[in-house]
């Protein structure tokens, strides 16, 4: 019946009335409060007052057509109310948007938390803390790119269709090219196409975009998310975790982190093991065999590290094995594992070794979730917190 309603007042609105712009402002009416020949209101923050004498019929075309939630514009002049608040006397206003829709009146009452990620357009015009955790988002990436940016790495993007997933131990999603009549898988990371940007001579690259995992969903996973990675040529893991604390010293982490190694923490599950890890800390040495692009330390470890912060893995990084026939070696082992069900073990990319044959530089490489470090940033619960639009449950309706 309210839609219905404010449809009637829609179809009255023939043009908008033409505003004049000696002094125009934007926005949505959050309120409306009327006192005779006066009507108060807000524009988003800000008080605007109509008077029925200066405004004459867009007086009373404002009472029949506004309501709360449309978006007009309006000219007039400032002027302070008896009450010392800065509000703006209209002369002419126009309608720009009709809401056919009420705004929720209670948003923080609403029973259907999940509402909030289904409807995040609502979440951000009634909720200012959402709003807020979205600008310190942006704020996140843009410190992280200046930083970068800072110590001589260029910025790239590499392809988000592959034919051959890799990077990381992952399912991928697949999808289908008409065109070529080709399968490709969208990408669980972009590590070995930034790899071979450094065969080609880029000493030190970044990108920061979208990857997908075919895999569970829960507070810390999301099917696409946005990951950072960057590489730098002839360093090692040792000196990246050097580089890591002072990157991580943007956000208030301390310059110094724990430092502890794999096998003396993981015994069982490592997920067990690193949810008791509550101060910023490196875990490093991991096993090889769950390391397949890292070199070694020795027969065993890899020469790798996790960030862990408050339980939580933020970073991945290790010293990049360069060397093609180890790295071939690698893949069959990864292979191997494939064919006897391991799904997220690593494919066989032959045009990646082909392209480590013409000399790698050594070089370490370091990936850090976006999403998490913003859900540490801002005491965020789960990862749809920070995610405008995450994957949701189809909702059945009846």
């Amino acid at each position: 019946m309210i839609r219905d309603f404010r449809l009637k007042k829609l179809r009255k609105i023939k043009e908008p009335y033409p505003a004049q712009t000696t002094m125009p402002y934007y926005g949505r009416i959050r309120s409306i409060r009327e006192h005779g020949g006066s009507i108060f209101a807000h524009i988003d923050k800000q008080q605007i007052y109509f008077k029925k004498d200066v405004l004459e019929k867009k007086f009373n075309d404002f009472k029949e057509l506004v309501d709360v939630g449309d978006i007009i514009e309006v000219d007039g002049e400032f002027f302070t109310t008896k009450t010392n608040e800065k509000t703006i006397l209209i002369k002419d206003w126009a309608m720009l948007a009709k809401s056919l829709r009420p705004l929720p009146e209670k948003w923080y009452g609403l029973k259907d938390k999940e509402i909030r990620f289904r409807k995040r357009y609502l979440d951000l015009l009634m909720n200012p803390v959402a709003r807020e955790i979205f600008e310190k988002r942006a704020e996140i990436i843009r410190k992280i790119r200046a930083f970068l940016d800072r110590n001589n790495f260029i910025e790239v993007e590499t392809p988000i269709l592959q034919t051959i997933p890799g990077g990381t131990l992952a399912r991928p999603f697949k999808t289908h090219l008409n065109a070529l009549d080709l399968d490709l898988y969208l990408r669980i990371a972009p590590e070995l196409f930034l790899k071979r940007l450094l065969v080609g001579g880029f000493e030190r690259v970044y990108e920061i975009g979208r990857c997908f995992r075919n895999e569970g969903m829960d507070k810390n996973h999301n099917p696409d998310f946005t990951m950072l990675e960057f590489y730098a040529a002839y360093w090692d893991y040792e000196k990246l975790m050097d580089f890591t604390e002072k990157l991580m010293q943007e956000f208030g982490f301390p310059k110094k982190w724990q430092r502890l190694e794999y096998a003396k923490i993981v015994k069982d599950d490592e997920k067990t093991a690193f949810a008791k890890i509550k101060k910023p800390t490196f875990v490093w040495g991991h096993p090889v065999e769950i390391s397949p692009l890292a070199k070694r330390i020795d027969e065993k470890r890899a020469a790798r590290f996790q960030g862990i912060i408050n339980g939580i893995e933020i970073i991945n990084a290790y010293s990049e094995l360069n060397n093609p026939i180890e790295q071939k070696e690698r893949f069959l082992e990864q292979e191997s594992m494939r064919k006897k069900g391991d799904q997220e073990a690593h494919r066989m990319d032959k045009d990646f070794v082909e392209a480590l044959e013409y000399g790698m530089p050594p070089a370490a490489g370091f990936g850090l979730g976006i999403d998490r470090l913003t859900m540490l940033l801002t005491d965020a619960k789960t990862l749809r917190e920070v995610i405008l639009f995450p994957t949701m449950r189809p909702k059945k309706h009846a």
